[in-house]
């Protein structure tokens, strides 16, 4: 399938890597169809782009590369909506943003996605110990160029 980016230009990808997120995203109730595009094998971040709206796309990550005791408790009634008959099946990603220095994650609102079916699902988590913005890694800083030509 060909897929518009407003980041990548227009893209193919294999119609199993589509994930639906029937209830969409916080904010973007109406865009349901996504695919996860991978930079390298190596990858760590990875685009959650929008099927239908070529501007959108987040930047996303498994949290538990960055916050090993991080878990998302899943209902059973969230079990059937994701299809889900076994919780190893589910994979959890945050959604990244860069604040100052950081990268931050979206640990209260994390996407639960079932890799057999590809159904996803926001959720949005009761306890208030994780934060929209949880530091998972400080950027390092980039010289302006001309700051570096002026000192050399």
């Amino acid at each position: 399938m060909e897929v518009r980016t407003t980041r990548f230009g227009v893209i193919e990808i294999a119609e199993d890597r589509v994930i639906t997120f029937p209830k969409g995203l916080l904010g973007f109730p109406e865009r349901t169809r996504f695919c996860l595009l991978e930079p390298g094998d190596d990858a760590c971040f990875f685009w959650l782009q929008s099927l239908d709206e070529p501007s959108l796309a987040f930047v996303v990550t498994d949290p538990a590369l960055f916050v090993p005791d991080y878990s998302v408790p899943i209902r059973k009634e969230q079990m059937g909506e994701l299809e889900l008959s076994r919780l190893e099946d589910a994979q959890v990603f945050v959604i990244v943003n860069r604040v100052e220095d950081h990268l931050t994650g979206n640990l209260q609102g994390p996407l639960v996605v079932n890799t057999l079916s590809r159904v996803g699902e926001q959720v949005v988590l009761a306890e208030k110990r994780w934060t929209t913005r949880h530091k998972l890694v400080k950027v390092a800083a980039v010289e302006e160029p001309e700051r570096r030509a002026a000192s050399a």
